[in-house]
Parts: structure tokens; C-alpha cells; sequence
């Protein structure tokens, strides 16, 4: 590994999707929050996919559409005013899907902020292709908001880790425990039963083989104490044989969930496998999918209200 210290993730602006279900109305207030701890603007997009329905669709009906989507932007751009007085919000009515309204809107150091149920473009976020393609084809971090609103703070980020590799976007689950003043909490599940059938003489040596996993995650915790000294980093392998249930579980006790998502097979399809499916349907807390490698392309596309 190298002995070069690696330099701090920045978190960048905050995105949120509009739909008008009370989920995606608890989203934007969370992402509210998560904007003032950033100390950025929040940016309110709600997708009509107008381009597409006016291929089927009559232009009085898209003028309805439209009107009703910029008066649910405003709407909640005054709830959020509310209780963030002095948040800057700004509003976006794209023509395009859902997914790709997002994508635009965030470039590729923007956060998405969802809720995990919607009415309709934003809807049933996670348990249909909307969400599902939010998280897995963004270019940069994306939240889903999961858990009661009112849940105690545990003023800790939790994030699930496998190897040297999640380094790159684990700096970023750094900075977010550094923007709140919370615990970084590095979780390693290790499932014995994952090596059955593979070479014989290793199973004579599963302590040797839990013992490198430790020194593995005890090493990637060095690497962000370097990057982030001021940061109180706690690290810990879970031996198990459900890796979701575990981390469900642990998502019981912290403020935020993150987890990396690798490129996507043969660069087509979703990559999200099923411990992030898991956690995005069952965690008690938001979960944040974060790319191992982002973009810097300069947020595009859309209508600005």
C-alpha cells in the first residue's frame, strides 16, 4: 500500500427529488439538514418526463403537468424555508425522466437525496426501476432516506467495508462523520461458509484468515486517521453468515449507513447487489450508495424555477 496520504473527500452539493409523497417531502427536510451541515444550497428537482408524454400526451394536459409540478416546487420550497430560514433552495422542473433529471441535476460530485416511497416518477423509490436507476448510475453519492424521522442521534456513520480498495469512497463516509462531529464506525462482515469449496488446505488455517481480515480493516482505518487525525475512527469484524442482516441491524445504532458501489458488469445494468438492496429496503437509517470512483462533470440539463 502506498505510504502517501491521501487527500480528504469533499462533500459536494445536495440534490433532491420531488414527487409530492410525504416520503419525498421528509427527504428534502432531511437533505435540508444535510445541506446546512455542508454549508451548501439545497437544489429541489422534480422530473415531469413531459418530453416523453408528448409523444402520446395532449399540450393541454402537459401544461397541466407542468403547472402542477411548479407548484409543488414552491410549495415545498416554502416548507423547507420554514424550518431552514436561512438555507438557500433552489427549485428545477425538468422535462426529462426521473432518473435522468437526477442524474443531471447532481454532475458527478452533486449528492441525490431520495425518499424510499413516492406517488408516481419518484415512486416506490428502491422497489422500482426509478430508484433502482438513481443509485446504481449516478456518477456521484446517493441517499436514500430510510428510518423515522424522529429517531435518536447517535452522532456515528457507519460504513460497511471489505478491503484496501474501498479506501477511495470511505473518505468520503469520513467526511460526512466529520460534518456532523460523529464516530466513523468501519464494519467488516466475514462469512466463513464464503470460502467453503475452495481450496481445501485453507480451511486449516480460518484463524490465520480472520486474522488477516482484522490487520486488513485495522490498516484501512490507519489510512483515514492519516487523512482525517481530528476524527475518532472505530473499526470492528463481524463474523456471520448474513451480511445484510448484520448490517441491517447495525443500522439500528448509527445516523447513517454507507456502502461503495462498484462499476457496473460489462459497463451495462444496474450495479447494486443484494447487501445494498437489502440495506435500501430495511435499514433503520438513511443508507448512502457511494461510486468507487466519480466524475466531475458540471451539473446540466433542466428547467430552473
Amino acid at each position: 500500500m502506498e505510504n502517501k496520504v491521501p487527500e480528504k473527500a469533499e462533500l459536494g452539493s445536495i440534490v433532491a427529488g420531488v414527487d409530492g409523497s410525504p416520503s419525498a417531502h421528509a427527504a428534502a427536510l432531511w437533505a435540508a439538514e444535510e445541506a446546512e451541515r455542508r454549508g451548501c444550497s439545497l437544489h429541489l428537482v422534480h422530473a415531469t418526463d413531459t418530453d416523453r408524454r408528448m409523444l402520446y400526451t395532449d399540450a393541454d394536459t402537459i401544461q397541466d403537468v407542468r403547472e402542477a409540478g411548479r407548484d409543488l416546487l414552491i410549495e415545498l420550497a416554502e416548507a423547507v424555508g420554514a424550518e431552514h430560514p436561512g438555507l438557500t433552495v433552489t427549485r428545477e422542473l425538468s422535462r426529462q425522466e426521473p432518473v435522468a433529471a437526477l442524474r443531471a441535476a447532481a454532475g458527478g460530485r452533486g449528492t441525490v437525496v431520495v425518499g424510499n416511497r413516492g406517488l408516481g416518477g419518484f415512486a416506490a423509490l428502491m422497489l422500482g426501476s426509478v430508484g433502482l436507476g438513481v443509485a446504481a448510475r449516478a456518477q456521484g453519492p446517493v441517499i436514500v432516506v430510510r428510518g423515522d424521522a424522529d429517531r435518536p442521534h447517535h452522532a456515528s456513520v457507519t460504513a460497511a467495508v471489505h478491503d484496501a480498495e474501498d479506501l477511495d469512497w470511505l473518505l468520503l463516509a469520513a467526511a460526512e462523520a466529520e460534518a456532523r462531529k460523529a464516530v466513523l464506525r468501519l464494519v467488516s462482515v466475514w462469512n466463513v461458509f464464503t470460502h467453503v469449496g475452495e481450496v481445501a488446505t485453507m480451511l486449516d488455517d480460518l484463524d490465520g484468515m480472520a486474522q488477516k481480515r482484522v490487520q486488513a480493516l485495522k490498516d484501512l482505518a490507519d489510512r483515514v486517521r492519516e487523512t482525517c487525525p481530528e476524527l475518532v475512527v472505530a473499526h470492528h469484524v463481524e463474523p456471520g453468515t448474513s451480511t445484510p442482516g448484520i448490517l441491517i441491524q447495525a443500522s439500528e445504532h448509527t445516523d447513517l449507513i454507507v456502502m461503495g458501489r462498484g462499476g457496473r458488469p460489462l459497463g451495462v445494468g444496474p450495479a447494486l447487489g443484494r447487501v445494498a438492496h437489502a440495506l435500501i429496503h430495511h435499514a433503520h437509517c438513511p443508507v448512502q450508495i457511494v461510486p468507487h470512483s466519480t466524475a466531475h462533470a458540471e451539473p446540466t440539463g433542466g428547467e430552473s424555477t
